[in-house]
């Protein structure tokens, strides 16, 4: 294989695992929504979860909503695990993809 054919596959095989989401929503985290901290005002608090996932791949930077669907999966995850119903973020996404949540249960 030559330097391009082999530069060329690697260029191909990093866009292509840019574009996959390495997280899935349980059926339990399926049950759990993303609310804002108005949606929670009578709800009983959990707790906290904290979630990461990587940013990029190999050098290549992965997209923004990629990586926030991939926190939000992993925040659900854990919500329903801790018999929550609702994770609330408690601020952006940081440069290097991690992110915070409250963890809400707001059925009776």
């Amino acid at each position: 294989m030559t330097i391009r054919a082999a530069l060329w596959a690697t260029l191909t095989l990093a866009v292509l695992s840019g574009g996959c989401t390495w997280v899935k929503l349980t059926n339990e985290g399926r049950g759990v929504r993303v609310g804002a901290a108005a949606d929670v005002a009578a709800c009983q608090k959990l707790g906290s979860t904290h979630s990461r996932t990587s940013d990029t791949v190999w050098i290549f930077a992965r997209s923004d909503k990629k990586v926030k669907a991939e926190l939000e999966a992993l925040a659900r995850n854990e919500a329903a695990d801790m018999g929550g119903d609702v994770i609330v973020p408690l601020g952006p996404v940081s440069v290097d993809g991690r992110q915070s949540f409250d963890v809400y249960r707001c059925a009776p």
